[in-house]
This record gives structure tokens, C-alpha cells and sequence, in this order.
């Protein structure tokens, strides 16, 4: 493990030395990789970072915000399974249909799904958006139990009961 410094905070990096021609810097989940031909000193490859200093540590400061903000926070998840529970009873009501299943899990497709066996599955990663947009997705999903397309039909039944819904569509496509 070796270490290069910028602006006062110490930042550790692995060295790698293969048979290749050039030096490459690579930031993976917040940890520097430097790969370096096996010929070139250490005292370049050092002279090399510390060019590249101001770089690397705003690399790294931006893979961490990154990783933050993807950690969904317990209390976030809580307030989604309530959400997502609340809206499905008064959509059950509104609608008069009744899922069988409805489960709260990380899917990478979509925000939401509807089986043809009356499943409703819900993206964890509703938990940071807006009580709103997380109706919104309930309220869709619970369509499909009615119209398990998106016809003209479909859309209608999601307008009568939510008609600002284009707007909470809006965030989730941004």
C-alpha cells in the first residue's frame, strides 16, 4: 500500500506492475489502482500522482457521494413499506381490485410490476422519492390489475383517480 498526498489528507493506493506500456489510474468503489509498467521507477509513478493529485481525490470524493447516495436508509425503507401499504388499501378501495401479492424489493427494470397472477412488486428504490411518485407507481401497478396493457383505457383509470399523474411520471423519468 503506498500513499500520495493532497491538500493535507493522505490518499492510499495500490501499485500494480505489469508488462504494459503505459501508467493507468483507475478509481474502483473508492479505492485508487495504479498500474504501471514494470520498467518506470516508483519516484516517476509518485511524480506522476502527484500531478494527477487533484484528480484522483475528486474522483474519489465523487465515488463516495455516488455511494451514498445509492445506500438506502433503513428509516427510508420503513417509510416506503408504509406508503406503499397505505396506498395500496385506498387504491383497493377506489378501484375495487385486490392484488394477491405485493412485495417491496430492488428490481432493475422497472419501478414497478404487475403480474398476470395479481403480484405487485414495488422497486426499493422508491424509498428516496417523493410520497407522491410512490402513489403514483402504486396506483399504476394497481391499474395493470385491471388492463394489463397501456391502452387508452389503462391511462384513463390512472388519470380519474390521480390527475396530476404525468407530473409524478416526470420525476421517475428524470
Amino acid at each position: 500500500m503506498n500513499e500520495l498526498e493532497y491538500n493535507g489528507e493522505k490518499i492510499q493506493y495500490y501499485l500494480k506492475k505489469s508488462k504494459i506500456k503505459n501508467i493507468y489510474i483507475q478509481i474502483k468503489e473508492g479505492k485508487v489502482i495504479v498500474k504501471a509498467p514494470l520498467k518506470i521507477k516508483d519516484e516517476y509513478i509518485k511524480e506522476v500522482l502527484n500531478k494527477k493529485s487533484k484528480w484522483i481525490y475528486e474522483k474519489i470524493k465523487q465515488n463516495k457521494e455516488q455511494k451514498q447516495e445509492k445506500e438506502i436508509k433503513q428509516e427510508d425503507i420503513y417509510n416506503l413499506e408504509q406508503i406503499v401499504k397505505e396506498s395500496i388499501e385506498k387504491y383497493q378501495e377506489k378501484l375495487n381490485l385486490i392484488p394477491n401479492k405485493v412485495r417491496i424489493k430492488d428490481i432493475k427494470y422497472a419501478w414497478g410490476s404487475c403480474t398476470s397472477n395479481k403480484n405487485i412488486t414495488i422497486n426499493l428504490k422508491l424509498a428516496t422519492k417523493p410520497k407522491k411518485v410512490i402513489e403514483y407507481v402504486v396506483l399504476h401497478e394497481m391499474c395493470h390489475l385491471k388492463y394489463m396493457n397501456h391502452s387508452k383505457n389503462f391511462w384513463n383509470l390512472v388519470e380519474s383517480n390521480m390527475h396530476e399523474y404525468k407530473e409524478y411520471k416526470k420525476i421517475l423519468n428524470k
